[in-house]
């Protein structure tokens, strides 16, 4: 079992940072890719960035690109989003995923694992 836990939401005016924070517990050894996705109200949950824990590759949806950074630390109990440059339209409720497969991209069925949240509120 793994267990996520986010932080480093909050409520930043637009062209602001932020960083978030995923703790991963549990047994994290055979974890293959970790992911971030958010659900902003009355839309559809979207995959933001993932990454293979093993190999390092990074994913982003196209509207992030550039202004957001997902990295792990070496021990794959802590994943990041570094999101720079933030717009009104980033607002969100952000979640941390995880599973085992060797490849999950930004579908958001290929993860098993989920935190409870963290909200994100740009204002313009």
């Amino acid at each position: 079992q793994v267990k996520l836990v986010e932080s480093g939401g909050g409520s930043v005016q637009a062209g602001g940072s932020l960083r978030l924070s995923c703790a991963v517990f549990g047994y994290i050894y055979s974890l293959q890719c970790m992911g971030w996705f958010r659900q902003a109200p009355g839309k559809e949950r979207e995959g933001v960035a993932s990454i293979n824990t093993s190999g390092g590759s990074t994913y982003y949806v196209d509207s992030v690109k550039g202004r957001f950074t997902i990295s792990q630390d070496n021990a794959k109990n802590r994943l990041f989003l570094q999101m720079n440059s933030l717009k009104p339209e980033d607002t969100a409720m952000y979640y941390c995923a995880a599973d085992y497969r060797m490849t999950c991209g930004l579908a958001g069925a290929n993860y098993d694992y989920w935190g409870q949240g963290t909200q994100v509120t740009v204002s313009s």
